[in-house]
């Protein structure tokens, strides 16, 4: 078998080359613009805030009351609609789900359904276009079907995976950025400020270094502010961070706020535990280092050196047999 034999009919090696280098220059040109890009993240974030904060206001002065019908939906919402999965006990779960991967609004949850019904129909489609319709790859049938089979698969989880990779790394960030935010939370308690408005400065403070955290903090600031128990409010930070540090110091701050205790010398305590978590995290992962170096070492480092160590001996070797 050559290597002309693993490209789609009709294909060159010339042509495989001309696409491989288009594709080259389009993403460096792409890596450029977005690197010459300038957002303004702080900027954004503000307005999202803003929003929120008008979008709370209105649902606790106002009397709740059923959305009116819009006539320029969107195609997407057309179809979430009449799928009829918004009102779903699924839909909670999935907005739970999105609002810890940082997705709050309504659209989201409504993009979610639509490219989780979507995806499956659409990769399905190019995989059976691709495999019997061009008959791309020489393959046999049931390694086509099962081909097939599993794009589709993946295309229907593919949502989920994202909404789960981007939890995961949101959920990383704050757990690393927020030592650094109870220490700023101690100077602001012992300055004397209230709890409302040390998460507002703080939030402030955290916003360049660590954006998933100051929009956590801000938005915990403005439901402190509107919902009338604030006991609520701070579970709901706990509930949207899904981390164990962060459910800790919410217990802290709820006691303090029921009981009257020094909110600066528990959120003291707080911070040195985290630093003492942070620290043995990156111990474990330099613990695990030496393991995982072992194989990658076996592999592309010991046998270069059994060739220049024992290759010129074989040579040598091989000489001294064939001169005799």
């Amino acid at each position: 078998m050559t290597f002309d034999d693993l490209l789609p009919r009709g294909m060159s090696v010339e042509d495989l080359l001309v696409v491989m280098t288009s594709l080259s220059v389009l993403v460096s040109i792409l890596a450029v613009w977005f690197a010459l890009l300038h957002r303004d993240t702080a900027a954004k974030r503000a307005l999202l805030i803003a929003r929120q904060r008008q979008d709370m206001r209105v649902g606790v002065m106002t009397p709740r009351r059923r959305e009116a019908h819009v006539g320029s939906m969107t195609f997407m919402r057309q179809v979430v609609e009449r799928l009829k999965v918004l009102r779903s006990a699924q839909a909670n779960k999935v907005s739970e789900k999105l609002t810890k991967a940082g997705w709050r609004s309504k659209d989201a949850l409504v993009r979610f359904f639509f490219f989780k019904f979507a995806l499956p129909f659409v990769s399905g489609g190019i995989a059976v276009f691709m495999l019997y319709g061009l008959d791309a790859y020489h393959l046999q049938p049931i390694t086509k079907a099962a081909t097939a089979l599993g794009i589709t698969v993946l295309g229907a989880y593919l949502p989920d995976i994202m909404v789960y990779n981007q939890a995961s790394k949101r959920r990383e960030a704050i757990r690393k950025s927020l030592p650094d935010a109870l220490d700023l939370m101690v100077i602001c308690a012992e300055a004397g400020l209230s709890l409302d408005a040390t998460l507002m400065r703080v939030s402030e403070e955290m916003e360049k270094t660590s954006p998933e955290l100051s929009d956590e903090f801000g938005l915990t600031g403005l439901e402190l502010g509107f919902l009338p128990d604030r006991r609520t409010a701070m579970q709901n930070m706990a509930k949207r961070s899904d981390l164990s540090v962060l459910r800790g110091v919410v217990g802290t701050l709820v006691q303090a706020e029921r009981y009257g205790t020094p909110l600066a010398q528990s959120l003291r305590v707080l911070s040195a535990e985290s630093r003492e978590e942070r620290a043995m995290k990156a111990e474990e992962k330099a613990a695990r280092l030496p393991a995982l170096l072992t194989v990658p070492m076996i592999v592309f480092i010991l046998p270069p050196l059994f060739v220049v160590l024992i290759g010129p001996a074989i040579l040598r070797t091989i000489d001294a047999l064939s001169n005799m």
